[in-house]
């Protein structure tokens, strides 16, 4: 059983580039899992995955040629019903073992162990390890059966047999060679039609030798550096590619840098097998185009690298990585010049088009398109905003901020209809604010206009001023509000009108905007803007929105750092102005950090199980019906520490709230030992639990503290 490291690689045409390195991490993983879980491979076997254009490989380390033989411990039956009452085999014992290869001589060597409450009889065997060739096998056809594939393909394939014919591949894309090497021996296995060898092919133009012969299975990235002109480690590959587009962008000068996208690197990294990167350039006159649009269109068509200077503006060259490296680049930066030329004149001409006419003149046609079949058109949907965004600007800052937030309101949607975001929608509100400028529109109302559809994604930047957050909350709670009211609910992973993103988004802008509003206002004016669009009857749909609006804040407070038990104790008392929530929240942190918290938390919860149990619903207390000198004193108590916690409450100190609360531990710990709350007299009893009543409502104004009862 020696151990060889393995190395195994699909040679395939063009992957799709966009899911290579998924690909490539998940037929290693794979595959190495297969290994390890036949005994072929140690659970510190190292993997490294190979993932290029053309090819999926995965090396391993410390692979045996044949796993180990297992001892096998097996349950055949109870031994009441494998042995008869002299203890010889029943037919049933026999027939059993015969099905195992064993006969009656195996009898005598069976176990006997406790089963349960009865005893079985186990037989005890030794399996013999896998042979490689089998194992591999068996890990190769894992591997790519669950290989993540975007969409598979059909192709036919020629038979390789007596008979002549074709047979049909089901693939990613068609596969031409397999690669199979333990150390320097060829590992005879097959897959997709192939069968296993020692050869692969390198660059397509510029590989030294073709075939390429892999010496052994450590030489496999070396070789075909060497001679196929190939870097196979897809990490390699992009280190290089961004070591050549900075050093590009260094030998431009003038404090130039390639700009920052992960996801773009990531593509051309899985487009190029040996990385050359060209700097190229476009004619000045197109910088008269926004600086956001000629980015895109050079990113997203040509998956190139624009090139911005050192204030962050864009300049007029920009970077390509090239597959190949001719002694002569002049052909290649020539073509790909002019392959962008005609791309950047088109985004020239729908900019000139486009400020042809005004956003103003623009909103009569959003009547014509439509939004939802239930909820009407843009147009009536841009009325419904306005609406909404009027009514919270006034409350925030009144008729000046009303006004400024309805005119972004009923332009925000306009650049929807121009010929620029036709062809990129992903430009939808920088283009709005461009062209607002353009029309004479303020700072306040053209930024608005931009950023309304903020934050975008988790950890996006909110809106720039306060007419774009208001602005904002109102398309996203437009959104929420109207989708819940005709019952389009996300449901499991399917949000096809990303609820989840808007609430989150809300949620964000509340908080972190610290806004005076409270949520059912909110909600009750966004319902009211829809008119009979909705059901008239609207306690369902809101308070089930609101319930999904606390309980998306929920999740993300405990991706913050904070504890289930705290934030259940914030959220429980479904606090209306979510601005207050991290206070709340650090409020119930310091609390829970006081050595008297655990016994107060407890007795809240005690006191609220009694009053659930109670009929009494009133908190009125008569001093003088008390008797026991523990009542009295936690009276006492109260007078002079609640009405300090509730001047603190006021003034937004939560957490001194909670912590001059502390002080009646001892208190309502010797009521609790020293009272009988369900006194036999009702009066006694009724003013027993209107004290708890108020000591409750004290306790638990800042959040529910019986939450942090263990």
């Amino acid at each position: 059983m020696t151990a060889q490291n393995l190395l195994v690689e699909l040679f395939v045409e063009e992957l799709p580039p966009k899911a290579l390195k998924k690909l490539g991490d998940a037929f290693a993983t794979v595959l190495a899992e297969q290994l390890q879980s036949q005994g072929l491979a140690g659970a510190d076997a190292v993997v490294t995955a190979f993932a290029s254009p053309r090819r999926l490989a995965a090396h391993v380390t410390g692979v045996l040629s044949r796993a180990a033989d297992k001892a096998v411990s097996q349950k055949l039956m109870p031994v009441s019903v494998g042995l008869d009452a002299s203890g010889q085999p029943t037919p049933a014992l026999l027939k059993r073992l015969g099905a195992l290869g064993a006969d009656a001589s195996a009898v005598a060597g069976l176990k006997r162990a406790p089963d349960g409450k009865a005893e079985a009889l186990f037989y005890e065997s030794v399996a013999p390890g896998v042979e490689l060739a089998a194992g591999l096998q068996k890990a190769l056809d894992e591997s790519l059966a669950k290989l993540p594939i975007p969409k598979v393909m059909t192709y036919q394939l020629e038979t390789d047999c007596e008979l002549p014919g074709w047979t049909s591949v089901n693939f990613v894309r068609p596969a031409h060679g397999l690669v199979a090497l333990h150390g320097s021996s060829v590992v005879p296995v097959k897959a997709l039609g192939l069968s296993s060898g020692n050869t692969t092919q390198g660059h397509r133009f510029e590989a030294a030798v073709s075939p390429v012969v892999l010496k052994d299975a450590d030489s496999y990235a070396a070789t075909l550096a060497a001679d196929g002109a190939v870097i196979a480690s897809f990490a390699e590959r992009k280190a290089e590619i961004a070591r050549q587009l900075a050093a590009a962008a260094a030998k431009v000068g003038g404090g130039c840098k390639p700009i920052e996208d992960d996801a773009l690197l990531d593509e051309v990294t899985a487009l190029v097998e040996r990385p050359n990167v060209l700097v190229c350039e476009f004619e000045s006159q197109f910088l008269g185009v926004p600086q956001e649009c000629l980015i895109l269109t050079m990113k997203a068509n040509q998956k190139y690298f624009p090139l911005l200077d050192a204030a962050g503006r864009l300049t007029n060259k920009f970077l390509v990585v090239s597959n190949i490296s001719p002694t002569d680049a002049s052909a290649v930066t020539g073509g790909n010049e002019r392959v962008v030329r005609p791309r950047l004149a088109d985004a020239k001409f729908f900019f000139d088009q486009d400020r042809k006419k005004t956003l103003a003149s623009r909103v009569e046609g959003l009547g014509k398109v439509v939004y939802h079949n239930k909820l009407g058109t843009q147009g009536e949907r841009t009325e419904r905003v306005r609406a909404i965004a009027r009514a919270i600007g006034q409350q925030l800052g009144g008729d000046l901020l009303a006004t400024s937030a309805d005119t972004a309101a009923r332009l925000a949607k306009t650049d929807l209809l121009t010929d620029m975001v036709g062809e990129f929608p992903e430009l939808q509100g920088t283009m709005g604010r461009y062209y607002a400028l353009h029309d004479g529109e303020t700072e306040e109302v053209a930024s608005a206009i931009e950023d309304h559809y903020k934050p975008r994604f988790a950890g996006d930047e909110l809106p720039r001023n306060t007419t774009g957050v208001v602005v904002a909350l109102a398309d996203k709670l437009e959104t929420l509000v109207g989708m819940f009211g005709i019952g389009n609910v996300p449901t499991g992973d399917k949000d096809p009108f990303a609820l989840r993103r808007h609430a989150l988004g809300v949620i964000r802008m509340l908080i972190d905007k610290d806004l005076q509003l409270e949520l059912p206002m909110l909600l009750d004016a966004c319902y009211s803007a829809f008119g009979d669009k909705l059901p008239a009857d609207r306690a369902e749909p809101v308070e089930a929105l609101a319930g999904f609006i606390h309980d998306r804040l929920a999740g993300s407070l405990r991706e913050q750092g904070g504890t289930a038990q705290e934030v259940d104790a914030v959220l429980a008392l479904k606090p209306q102005r979510l601005g207050d929530v991290p206070k709340r929240l650090s409020a119930v942190r310091a609390f829970a950090a006081l050595p008297e918290a655990p016994a107060l938390a407890a007795a809240n919860k005690r006191i609220g199980n009694i009053l659930k149990k109670s009929e009494a619903t009133g908190a009125v207390v008569d001093a003088a019906l008390f008797v026991e000198t523990a009542e009295k004193n936690l009276f006492a108590a109260m007078q002079s520490t609640v009405p300090a916690a509730n001047a603190k409450f006021d003034a937004g100190d939560y957490t001194g709230s909670l912590q001059a609360l502390a002080a009646l531990r001892m208190p309502v710990d010797a009521f609790f030992d020293g009272v009988m709350v369900n006194a036999d007299d009702a009066a006694l009893k009724a003013n027993r639990l209107g004290l708890l009543k108020q000591l409750h409502d004290a306790m638990n104004r800042v959040a529910d503290l019986s939450r942090l009862a263990t």
